[in-house]
Parts: structure tokens; C-alpha cells; sequence
């Protein structure tokens, strides 16, 4: 379990050859991968946000003793899982969710503009490969990695890697660790349902797609407050108030310790279209939701260290 670590990363084995690259402490944008090795080749789980943050988990990647093969596994549409796809090469292989590939397509750069003082570099959107609807085994060396899709939860198409030899599972953004649980684009309900999912694995390590590797203590956090944010929403819409209404009323509760309090509102947006009926994760009006989350932290942007 030794640490290789860059200025601003770090690369620590969780089992034999399986790796989390974190990029502490979490937050908007600054997103963890995941690594398996092989005498073939190696498996990436997620790219990152920013041209310079793929060029350094590339280079820890070809820095392990591995074979010449690059799959890449994107756990969901975001951009700052996926924008440096590009980095590892024509030859990589990339593997998503069939609504992931959709939805990349459509967003595009999006993510961009809403933080145009990133850095981002050359980012561009590379496209999934290989797409399937419901899970797929790929092999790194003798290892099998269980692609598993469990949205709609922080999206619609989010997929997770389970690892069930070393019981290490890729969580993508379905829990955070240390940071604000965020189901705006997903589905609240859903993702307490994907969590149980995700617990029955009986993963021994869990790294999330924003902070600390963790244990599958981590489920349980995360499900408590979503299951606060149910309650809030269901208060609100019997009294009549609005998200952010319930939002400035109830403050942070006991999850003040988690990074970006201000998804709540996002997070009450998504209960209160729950409490009204209608299909899991169907579309809501994200740019002005986001707005409200802006004027909920004070009137500022949300602080992105990409």
C-alpha cells in the first residue's frame, strides 16, 4: 500500500496492482481516477477535468510496471471525469454507459464556461468507444473488473467497477467522501437505491469519485443525508416553500463538515420533482438551478480548484 505522489496527487495501491488516484480534498471539479494493472495492459477509470491533471495520471499509469494496453472506464457524462480522455491516445479503448456517450455528446464543453478561470488546457470531448446498457466484465490480466450501470443516481448514467476478488469497489459519483452528495442530474430516490445496491457488494475499499479513499462507512453518510434532504423537501412542498427557501432554513444540519453545502438546493430541486411524481431523473432546468445555488452561497460561484 505505498503512495507514489505528484504536488498535487497521489497514487496509492488499495490491493495488488489496483490504485486510487486521488486529488484531495475533493470538491468541484477535483476528481479521483482508479487503476488496474496488468501484464497486458492497464485499466483507467475516469481522466479528469483538466489537460495538465490527464497528463500526470497518464504519466503515473505508463509508470507502472504494466503492458501496453489502455482501457478507459467513464463512470458517467461529466467533464471532469472524462475530459482527459483524449490524453491517453487513439488507441485507447472507452468504455461507458450508452446514455454517457449520448449525453457527452450533447453537453460538450459545457463545464467549461460555467468556471472560465480553470485552466483546462486542451480538453476536448473524446467520445466512449465501447457502450453497453446494463454491465460488462473486462479483464486486466487474470482480473475481472464488473462493469455494473446503478442510475439514475448522480446521473443518469452512472456505472460503477467492481473489483470482487479484492472487494475494491470504483464508486464513481454515486457517494462522495468528504464532499456534498450531488443527485440534481440524477435522482435522489435513485441513489439511495444504488447505494443499497452498491453495500450489498460488500466492498472491504471504496473510492469514491471526489475525496478520500474509504470504507464502506461511506455509504452510510451519504445515505443520511440524503435521506435529511428527502425530509426537507417533503416539509417544503407541504408548506409551500420553495428549494431555496428551505434550503436558507434549514442550513447545513449536521453535514456541515461536508465541501460544497450549497448542492443542497440542487439536491431539494431533485426531491421536490420526486415528491410530484414522475419518471427517475427526468430532465430539470440545471443552468438556473445552478443559479439558485450561487445565490445560496453568498452570491458567489462555487469554488473550483480544477
Amino acid at each position: 500500500m505505498s503512495p507514489a505522489t505528484t504536488t498535487d496527487a497521489a497514487l496509492v495501491e488499495v490491493a495488488e496492482d489496483v490504485y486510487a488516484y486521488t486529488q484531495l480534498p475533493g470538491g468541484w471539479c477535483v476528481s479521483n481516477a482508479g487503476v488496474v494493472a496488468g501484464s497486458d495492459g492497464v485499466l483507467v477509470v475516469d481522466t479528469l477535468a483538466t489537460e495538465h491533471r490527464a497528463r500526470r495520471l497518464r504519466a503515473a499509469v505508463d509508470g507502472l510496471r504494466a503492458g501496453p494496453r489502455r482501457t478507459v472506464v467513464n463512470t458517467h457524462h461529466h467533464g471532469d471525469h472524462n475530459f482527459g480522455n483524449r490524453v491517453f491516445g487513439p488507441g485507447a479503448a472507452i468504455v461507458a454507459h450508452e446514455a454517457a456517450r449520448t449525453e457527452m455528446a450533447a453537453t460538450g464543453l459545457a463545464l467549461t464556461g460555467l468556471w472560465p478561470d480553470v485552466a483546462w488546457g486542451e480538453v476536448a470531448v473524446t467520445l466512449p468507444t465501447t457502450t453497453f446498457a446494463d454491465r460488462l466484465t473486462v479483464h486486466v490480466g487474470g482480473r475481472a473488473v464488473r462493469l455494473l450501470h446503478v442510475g439514475p443516481a448522480h446521473t443518469t448514467n452512472d456505472v460503477v467497477a467492481w473489483l470482487p476478488e479484492d472487494r475494491v469497489l470504483f464508486a464513481g459519483d454515486v457517494v462522495l467522501s468528504g464532499a456534498t452528495p450531488f443527485s440534481l442530474m440524477g435522482s435522489v430516490a435513485g441513489t439511495l437505491a444504488a447505494i443499497e445496491r452498491l453495500r450489498d457488494l460488500g466492498a472491504r475499499t471504496v473510492v469514491c469519485g471526489h475525496g478520500p479513499v474509504a470504507g464502506p462507512e461511506v455509504f452510510d453518510e451519504n445515505a443520511a443525508y440524503l435521506r435529511w434532504v428527502q425530509r426537507l423537501a417533503a416539509d417544503g412542498v407541504a408548506a409551500g416553500l420553495r428549494p431555496l427557501e428551505v434550503a436558507a432554513e434549514a442550513g447545513p444540519g449536521e453535514f456541515g463538515h461536508l465541501l460544497d453545502p450549497e448542492r443542497v438546493v440542487g439536491n431539494l430541486h431533485r426531491a421536490y420533482a420526486e415528491v410530484e411524481g414522475g419518471p427517475l431523473g427526468r430532465p430539470l432546468d440545471v443552468v438556473s438551478v445552478f443559479g439558485e445555488m450561487v445565490a445560496h452561497n453568498d452570491g458567489r460561484l462555487p469554488t473550483c480548484l480544477a
